[in-house]
């Protein structure tokens, strides 16, 4: 398809902003136990109650010693301590050391405040109460600062983040019991087709399964969403319209899938004109182009095409970036790198288009590759078997073998 067929198609980029401008988090702040808050978005920022550590102490099992006693030690001229005492984590030393005297230290045990440096256990001798060093220490050396981690105060997350497994240890290491986040979104999803059949059922000519709201279920399982399955609505206005009032009623989002092309049939979006709104219908995107944003009287509304990749490709790159901010998330930048091609891959000017792709590494640290096959909107295999989206932008043409390309890895909501 050409440029001038497609004067009419709204680019990707200018509907990923209109609907960004369109929104705003619906979603309000919620307490829990730092135990169930993995996965969810942050309400406020979180800042340190306190310094990490809260106290000088040794990063090694060994010797806390004053360095200036150790000035001249070397192998070939010793020095030896006076070993006074142990500091074992929990249990410090509160004695005084003075010069020429040391104490044994372990891991996170308090360094005394008479003391600035640590000789691992490895690089001394012993016997009885007199340890012998044969090496000068760096001052410092083996000693974790006070606040050299966090200090008091200090916004350690911001609003918006995303409780990831590195974050839950994070926010337990400043004895944060509780954590005030954003509660899930709740989603509305159902298919729409008479021909349409729920797995288990048996085929009659002319019917399919509804592959969908599996997908569309599947991958917003990978978020913190509460999911509400309206099954699958036949290709009856009167259906259709309880059907979106209904989800309306009970759901922020309400995603559908088939029913927004211009078929007989095709209810929803006439529906959706009338107890709602449209804020854009077709975009200039392959697969996808049949895609549908608009408003309902308590939520908003995506409707994904029909054709199985088209549904999953639109819902990847146009819903999940509205939801993030529906849902009080920061939306994170996509991550796109550069490939060389590995054939030739035919496209027409005038769609940003997402071949299904797979991309690996050659023996020469390079970046390569190839589309899936078929790149038909029914073909669903096409997903399965490929690692990420050859993005071709919307005015190039044919792409020649061994030309640069961009790549979008899938990210951890595809895998």
């Amino acid at each position: 398809m050409g440029c001038s067929k497609n004067q009419s198609l709204m680019p990707i980029e200018q509907a990923l902003s209109k609907m960004q401008s369109a929104v705003s988090n619906v979603c309000h702040a919620i307490n829990l136990p730092l135990a169930q808050a993995l996965g969810y978005a942050l309400a406020t920022d979180v800042l340190s109650p306190l310094n990490v550590p809260s106290f000088n102490n040794s990063a090694m099992d060994g010797y806390a010693v004053l360095k200036g006693d150790l000035k001249k030690a070397s192998k070939q001229s010793p020095v030896s301590l006076t070993l006074v005492g142990q500091s074992f984590a929990g249990a410090p030393y509160h004695g005084k050391i003075k010069s020429g005297e040391c104490i044994r230290i372990m891991t996170g045990a308090v360094m005394p405040k008479d003391v600035d440096s640590v000789v691992m256990q490895e690089r001394i001798t012993r016997h009885d109460d007199r340890i012998t060093f044969i090496q000068t220490p760096t001052l410092g050396d083996n000693v974790r600062l006070a606040a050299e981690d966090m200090c008091k105060g200090q916004c350690v997350l911001k609003k918006g983040h995303k409780l990831s497994v590195r974050d839950i240890p994070l926010l337990a290491s400043l004895g944060l019991a509780d954590i005030s986040v954003f509660r899930p979104l709740k989603v509305a999803v159902f298919s729409s087709g008479d021909e349409l059949k729920n797995i288990g059922h048996t085929l009659s000519e002319g019917e399919i399964y509804d592959s969908n709201r599996y997908s569309i279920i599947a991958l917003l399982s990978r978020l913190n969403v509460e999911i509400i399955d309206f099954g699958i609505v036949k290709d009856d206005r009167v259906a259709i319209r309880e059907a979106l009032l209904l989800a309306d009623q009970q759901a922020d989002v309400v995603i559908t899938s088939g029913g927004v092309s211009v078929g007989d049939a095709d209810f929803i979006k006439e529906v959706l004109i009338e107890i709602g709104s449209i804020v854009f219908w077709k975009l200039a995107i392959k697969p996808g182009k049949p895609f549908a944003f608009g408003k309902l009287t308590h939520s908003v509304f995506f409707g994904l095409p029909g054709n199985p990749v088209s549904a999953m490709v639109t819902l990847y790159q146009l819903a999940v970036p509205i939801m993030a901010t529906l849902a009080g998330f920061d939306v994170a930048p996509v991550l796109r790198l550069q490939a060389k091609c590995s054939h030739v891959v035919k496209k027409s000017p005038g769609r940003t288009d997402f071949q299904r792709a797979i991309y690996k590494i050659d023996d020469a640290g390079q970046l390569i590759v190839q589309t899936t096959g078929s790149q038909g909107s029914g073909v669903f295999s096409s997903m399965s078997q490929s690692n990420c989206f050859m993005v071709l932008e919307a005015e190039r043409g044919d792409v020649l073998q061994g030309e640069i390309v961009i790549i979008e890895p899938y990210n951890a909501l595809m895998n």
